[in-house]
């Protein structure tokens, strides 16, 4: 994996956090869903990226 790099401070220092908000289908009111995973910078917060922890949950 290569050295990610925030695009607001140049900070080098990542973590990895959740909300625990589940995310749903639109058209599965009683999906559990999946939760949303994001990587941000441990030195200003920025958000580098959100990704689904379960993707498969969407597939139909």
């Amino acid at each position: 994996m290569k050295e990610m790099k925030c695009v607001k401070c140049d900070g080098t220092d990542f973590a990895e956090g959740t909300d625990f908000m589940a995310i749903r289908p639109v058209d599965k009111k009683f999906s559990i869903g999946s939760n949303k995973i994001y990587t941000f910078c441990l030195n200003c917060g920025e958000v580098r990226s959100t990704r689904i922890e379960n993707p498969a949950t969407f597939r139909k």
